[in-house]
């Protein structure tokens, strides 16, 4: 099951990576620039409300696992209510966000100029993005793989060719890298929702339509996704401070850490799509109170998670310079982004535990406990960055974006014996 979802997950960062390598062919680097702060905006955005996947695939297994379809029924509906409000709340305060970004944010005036104009269009994108996020996550705890991948390669395979297309037929510029992704996502969102309909035909329904609007089951989902929220503010905040404090290094280095920040991502979502195994896997264990074959399945997905790091290690020393060609004609970006390949390199080793207990506790739903192991270290990076940025400049912000996940998964690995005694 883990490696459809691997592959479904490592999609999802290619649309932003070709992003960068559109606009990393046009002729000045604050093309890039403004994408990667457009970009860590929606990231910061949807990694915020990925709740809406994370928070629906562990329930929806342990509802599968304990035979209870009314329960799976019901999560597709609560989720993408909840995603079509949060949605629209965004798309609201878009002018207020992107004017709160830039005064946080201190770029040069053509990078804010153009992310400024990539925000605009993207934002109204959201009510899909998140649509399908709990889609997505409501397909894995059916342990079903094969549609999520489907979505995802079909989103990021028609966002490639219209950004291609609106950028060098059309010269949108970064504008049309905003409308690519727009139209795709809404395309996507489409797709997913014919899916899970055809998904709902198939499942049995006792009519006891009451439980969409349960309240202790409402209760449940609000606790589970305030805690991710939370745990996910951290998580962003991180890309929020390190490309943040990239662009008060220069235009250059901006450019350079945005090409090198999406191996971390590539990264970063391979091992997620064995955490997300692990939420379908482990979680019918949890809703059959089966201990024994939950401890069996972790172990499982943490020799998993190896080879997977592994592999990002082996990718990344070989042909890491290469991806980096491939991604800007740039020469002073290729060069800056050079100096600093071998922390991406590395990076799988400091990620490995902290992404696959993700999985775990998601799929024990024992969000508290990952809430509170990422503000501490959330707290460690802010220590780091602010003590070795002005001392080492750019290697403080890659040490202190190590610390974090290396903090992360020693914490979560410190609390594990608890989650498991309450399985």
């Amino acid at each position: 099951m883990a490696w459809p979802i691997i592959l479904a997950n490592v999609t999802v960062p290619l649309l932003g990576a070709v992003d960068t390598a559109v606009v990393g062919h046009l002729p000045e680097p604050y093309y890039i620039g403004a994408v990667a702060i457009g970009a860590m905006l929606f990231n910061y955005i949807y990694h915020l409300f990925n709740c809406l996947r994370m928070g629906t695939t562990g329930p929806t297994a342990q509802a599968r696992g304990a035979g209870d379809s009314a329960e799976v029924r019901a999560m597709i509906v609560r989720a993408l209510l909840l995603a079509g409000v949060i949605g629209g709340v965004i798309i609201a305060l878009q002018l207020p966000i992107i004017a709160f970004a830039f005064w946080i944010i201190d770029a040069s005036a053509q990078v804010e100029h153009y992310a400024r104009e990539y925000f605009l269009i993207r934002v109204w994108s959201m009510p899909a993005v998140l649509g399908s996020y709990a889609i997505i996550g409501w397909f894995y705890g059916l342990r079903n793989v094969r549609t999520p991948l489907l979505i995802q390669v079909f989103v990021n395979c028609l966002n490639i060719v219209l950004a291609l297309l609106f950028v060098f037929v059309f010269h949108w510029d970064v504008p049309g890298v905003a409308a690519a992704s727009l139209i795709a996502e809404y395309a996507g969102l489409l797709l997913g929702l014919y899916s899970v309909w055809r998904t709902l035909r198939g499942l049995p329904d006792d009519g006891r339509r009451s439980r969409l609007l349960d309240p202790a089951q409402l209760k449940r989902m609000v606790a589970i996704n305030g805690d991710i929220v939370l745990r996910t503010i951290c998580v962003v905040s991180v890309l929020g401070f390190f490309m943040a404090k990239s662009a008060e290094l220069g235009d250059v280095q901006l450019a350079a850490n945005q090409v090198l920040h999406h191996f971390l991502v590539f990264t970063s979502f391979a091992l997620d799509g064995v955490a997300h195994a692990a939420e379908a896997i482990l979680g019918e264990s949890v809703g059959r109170r089966d201990r024994s074959a939950f401890v069996h399945d972790m172990r499982v997905v943490f020799l998993w998670s190896g080879v997977v790091g592994v592999i990002n290690i082996v990718i990344y020393a070989v042909a890491g310079h290469a991806i980096i060609a491939l991604m800007t004609s740039i020469p002073e970006v290729r060069a800056a982004a050079a100096n600093y390949m071998w922390w991406p390199v590395l990076m799988p080793l400091a990620s490995v535990w902290a992404y696959t207990y993700d999985g775990v506790y998601l799929a024990a739903t024992r969000t508290r406990i990952m809430r509170n192991t990422m503000i501490a270290a959330f707290t460690v990076f802010l220590v780091l960055i602010y003590t070795l940025l002005p001392l080492l400049g750019n290697a403080g912000l890659w040490i202190a974006v190590a610390g974090f996940l290396v903090g992360r998964g020693v914490l979560l690995h410190v609390f594990f014996p608890r989650v498991l005694r309450t399985i």
